[in-house]
């Protein structure tokens, strides 16, 4: 008797659990499926594209901050194109900002996380501008060279979280086309 009394809260637990797994099938395909917004998928995209360009313009700027230095006037081109980049990319991520009720939990997570570096890159670009403009034509080149490794890490920072995001957003299409052939969904 006494077994009984400590076995039954086991088989109790294992017979809710195999009762849990045999419904879980039919629950999972009633339950509402949130899916990946094609809208946000597809600015996600651009602002892989436009954030690699922005990384590149950026190594671009750091490298000539080294000797043999390049005219003030190359550093003002190049911060434009960096800028442009930014800008580019800050209106995706405000559109995907705007569909983001649409989006999937991983979409809207993936808004979450390009926010922070867009942000502080934004804070760093106006601040490498507002400092070549105070000191147009006597740049202490070690500064210079410090804006610009700033940036270069920012740019690299910021080109791969959307990379990885949009990496995992083709991956779950993917997926999703698998469960779909071999009808698990």
């Amino acid at each position: 008797m006494k077994m009984y009394r400590t076995l039954a809260p086991v088989y109790i637990t294992v017979l809710l659990l195999a009762i849990g797994l045999m419904l879980s099938p039919q629950m999972k395909a009633s339950a509402p499926s949130i899916t990946d917004s094609e809208e946000i998928s597809a600015l996600l995209s651009d602002a892989k594209a436009e954030t690699i360009e922005l990384r590149e313009d950026a190594e671009k700027m750091q490298a000539y901050a080294r000797p043999p230095h390049l005219s003030s006037q190359s550093f003002s081109d190049k911060i434009e194109e960096i800028r442009q980049h930014l800008n580019r990319t800050a209106k995706l991520v405000a559109q995907m900002e705007q569909s983001r009720g649409l989006g999937a939990p991983w979409q809207q997570h993936a808004i979450d996380h390009i926010m922070p570096p867009l942000k502080e890159m934004a804070d760093n670009i106006r601040s490498t501008i507002e400092y070549l403009n105070e000191h147009r034509g006597q740049e202490n080149m070690r500064e210079t060279s410090q804006y610009c490794k700033l940036n270069a890490d920012l740019a690299t920072e910021l080109a791969a979280v959307v990379a990885e995001f949009s990496k995992y957003g083709e991956t779950q299409g993917k997926l999703e086309e698998l469960e779909k052939k071999i009808g698990a969904r």
